[in-house]
């Protein structure tokens, strides 16, 4: 039984292996016999056992570490069995790694024996004492105190993460708590429930992104035959108001599901006062405590500043850009990110004046060939690159709606500065995890304190037992919306359906969604190499042209696609790479395909399906290695 106010709950008998860690049998069943150890835990391994170990006396009622063979554990199990209590037993001398357990067990308790029993967290001992324990009455008491937490759950932040991990531990009949509150944004801009993915991320992101594309339609409809004379222009006001409602509705929507699954969802700053316990602060400044028995940290992260004169002060970033009140005119983006290359293709696409500053490369992280053919088509687009400048001050010229602002940049490279005037001036240089300020130090989660993420193992546990961590505030983690909902519904039932699957962080797909879009799974080029080596590397590559874009004239060496395969594993696909329309909807369904072990001779054998952007990943022939030309001439 996992500590709180839930009675009858059934266990998570099984603890899962991380380099040895041994397998937790249910009760009444002994674990199968493994080979024996040969060799020591490494401190890293050490460290992690150990983590492992109070996790699993955190979270059960009764643990018995215990050796098949031992008479006197024996009688410790036939006790507790007379007493009607379900005990959870590992047998040392039946599992992996048995004595490193034992050797870091006797580090925790400072017993070498077994039985080593502990009831309800507290260190009971050995056999003797145990009985001991047992006439005295001390045991009967030991059992009684089951702490009386508020909640088995509670989940800090309200997004994408949070929520599933809140919902799908209210379905398996815990009783859960969401804290969630969203402090404004400099320029005072804040939102409801559901995170950055529902209300300033990808949902009004990808409508925007629709409304660019709608205003291309426009223009190669006149080739299709579409014939209008009245002047087409775009309204920003119009364009807000409908995107803000649909978000609003997800808000309601998020809500609501909270609701029809009992979860207590409180509008509050939740900050950790001790173990085991938080304070909530709503906006009135009025504190309620809550306790629980497991914690999970989904807080997200935010917009990151320059640290320069003027950019709080005048500065917006995509916290505030899907509900500026007013056009945002002619626009500097700050930044090479794909939220800087999305938000400036989306401007351009609607008519607006872009530039864009960029301090070194264009997507750091992703492949650069692909970043720089997406560089290229914002180009054509009409998008202005500023590169190797950083903004040093910004300054405002007027006031209104927008104002006009100057902002002075110095080049990376040198003394030289440059001057331009804006109407706007979006930051998208980053993001910072949102863990100071909620007392992770009070009890001991560690932190990167460089960044803020919170480092966890291959359970989503961090470095204090009993809290979890989901999100874009882990260290070394995709930070996708999918990724986070995937982590923290499997993260729910590992904690209370007595599941073992954890979350695959392994060829996540991705897209950024500039006018052209830019799909990817697996690694990049260059990650390829350092991984595998070039030379055992063949990349297949090519331009296409789709045919919606032959009528309208458009160009026909913007899309590409490529495949990374690795020689030495039956040319299996380790990178997969699309800039061109719906790059989103293709990558979907390659991703699938790589997580079966997609080969070159899989898509060589794949029909295709004509006339698609996709099917060109059933044709490609030529590889960067033959040296062999892939543009095509002429229209």
């Amino acid at each position: 039984m996992s500590p709180g106010p839930v009675r009858g709950a059934t266990p998570n008998r099984r603890l899962g292996s991380v380099r040895g860690v041994s397998v937790l049998s249910p009760p009444g069943r002994r674990a199968r016999p493994s080979a024996p150890e040969t060799s020591r835990l490494s401190s890293a391994a050490r460290e992690e056992l150990r983590r492992r170990l109070l996790g699993l006396i955190e979270g059960h009622r009764v643990v018995i570490f215990s050796k098949s063979y031992c008479p006197h554990s024996a009688r410790v199990k036939e006790l507790f069995s007379s007493l009607g209590v379900e005990c959870n037993i590992l047998e040392l001398d039946q599992v992996d790694n048995g004595a490193s357990v034992q050797e870091v067990l006797s580090e925790i308790t400072h017993q070498n024996t077994v039985p080593n029993i502990f009831v309800n967290k507290v260190h009971v001992g050995g056999c003797d004492r145990t009985f001991q324990a047992h006439q005295s009455g001390l045991l009967q008491k030991l059992l009684q105190e089951d702490p009386a937490y508020d909640y088995d759950l509670i989940v800090i932040g309200g997004g994408s993460g949070g929520l599933a991990c809140a919902q799908e531990a209210a379905v398996l009949g815990r009783k859960v708590m969401v804290l969630d509150f969203v402090a404004p944004s400099p320029q005072g801009t804040s939102w409801g429930l559901g995170g950055t993915c529902v209300n300033v991320g990808c949902v009004p992101k990808k409508l925007m992104h629709q409304a660019a594309l709608l205003g291309q339609a426009l223009t190669d409809s006149r080739r299709f035959g579409w014939e209008f004379s009245q002047q087409v222009k775009h309204n920003w006001g119009t364009l807000t108001e409908a995107v803000q409602t649909h978000v609003g509705s997800l808000n309601w929507g998020c809500r609501l599901s909270l609701r029809e699954k009992a979860v207590a969802y409180v509008n509050a700053h939740g900050e950790f006062v001790e173990h085991h316990k938080v304070k909530a602060t709503n906006g009135k400044g009025q504190k309620t405590c809550y306790t629980a028995a497991k914690f999970v940290i989904a807080t997200g992260e935010r917009p990151r500043y320059l640290g320069i004169q003027g950019d709080k002060e005048y500065c917006i970033t995509s916290d505030d850009l899907f509900s500026l009140p007013y056009c945002p005119g002619a626009t500097l983006v700050v930044g090479a990110s794909y939220v800087a290359l999305e938000c400036a293709g989306f401007l351009a696409g609607l008519g607006l004046e872009v530039t864009v500053m960029v301090r070194s490369v264009l997507l750091r992280g992703f492949d650069q060939e692909m970043a720089e053919r997406l560089g290229s088509s914002l180009e054509r687009l009409g998008v202005r690159f500023l590169r190797k400048f950083v903004p040093v001050a910004v300054l405002q010229l007027e006031k209104g709606s927008p104002g006009r602002l100057k902002v002075v940049a110095r080049s990376t490279e040198g003394p030289e500065t440059v001057e331009g005037v804006y109407n706007t001036v979006l930051l998208a240089i980053g993001r910072d995890s949102c863990t100071k300020g909620i007392g992770l130090e009070k009890i001991g989660v560690k932190i990167n304190e460089k960044n803020g993420r919170i480092p966890v193992n291959d359970m989503e546990q961090t470095t204090v037992p009993y809290v979890y961590a989901v999100g874009d505030v882990l260290e070394g983690k995709p930070q996708l919306t999918p990724v986070a909902m995937q982590a923290g519904k499997l993260l729910a039932r590992r904690l209370f359906g007595g599941r073992l699957e954890k979350c695959d962080y392994v060829n996540v797909p991705t897209v950024v969604f500039t006018p052209l879009e830019y799909g990817c799974c697996g690694l990049s080029e260059e990650r390829a190499a350092q991984e595998y080596q070039r030379e055992n590397l063949e990349v297949y590559h090519t331009v296409f042209w789709p045919l919606e874009w032959t009528v309208a004239c458009r160009d026909n060496n913007a899309c590409y696609a490529k495949i990374i395969c690795n020689k030495l594993d039956n040319e299996r696909v380790i990178g997969f790479h699309i800039l061109g329309p719906n790059a989103g909807e293709i990558t979907q369904g390659f991703a699938a395909a790589m997580k079966c072990g997609l080969t070159k001779r899989l898509l060589d054998d794949t029909v295709g399906i004509h006339p698609t952007c996709a099917e060109v990943f059933t044709t490609l022939e030529i590889t960067k290695s033959s040296g062999l030309d892939i543009m095509q001439k002429g229209c």
